[in-house]
């Protein structure tokens, strides 16, 4: 066999003809598909940024019910591991991160001490703080080449976090 009949050879195992005749339509138009892949990159670029602005934004917004979120899930599964079930533990766990919010805002407006008022400021942002900065080391992780970078971001979002869990506290406290 000579290596001029390796194509045909192929051709009989996969069962398609070499040769086939070129049919051409006339009238058609030629487009090149690079002006549509570059439309995507760049409606995919465009779409991803607001995605994560959305994304930060929440979780800025949300970094005062960390505490409460973190409530919540801790008594849902103690109670789904100590028998409750799948129906219970929701049901539990919704609760206790109610009942934590609830008393929280309610103990941040009618105490007047500052002590205690950062004491329970305190106890809202240091979750919010520490979901900040593992939210931000995973973003970091998937996009940062420079290892310095990715110990700092983390590091500064989880200031910016808890240090403004803090006001939002205050503002969902305020009386009318």
């Amino acid at each position: 066999m000579q290596p001029q009949d390796i194509p045909v050879l192929v051709a009989i195992i996969f069962g398609y003809a070499l040769f086939r005749a070129m049919v051409v339509v006339e009238g058609a138009t030629v487009r090149s598909l690079s002006r549509e892949c570059a439309t995507m990159i760049v409606i995919g670029l465009i779409v991803s940024a607001f995605g994560i602005g959305f994304l930060c934004w929440l979780m800025f917004t949300l970094a005062v019910y960390a505490l409460p979120f973190f409530a919540g899930i801790t008594a849902g599964l103690a109670v789904y591991h100590s028998g409750a079930g799948v129906v219970g533990a929701p049901v539990v766990g919704f609760a206790a991160g109610t009942v934590t919010l609830v008393v929280g805002r309610f103990a941040f407006a009618v105490l007047k001490l500052p002590a205690l008022r950062g004491a329970i400021a305190f106890l809202f942002a240091a979750p919010a703080a520490i979901a900040g900065y593992h939210a931000t080391l995973a973003l970091a992780q998937t996009g940062v080449p420079s290892t310095s970078a990715m110990a700092t971001s983390p590091v500064t979002q989880a200031t910016w976090r808890g240090a403004l869990a803090e006001p939002r506290m205050m503002a969902a406290t305020k009386r009318r």
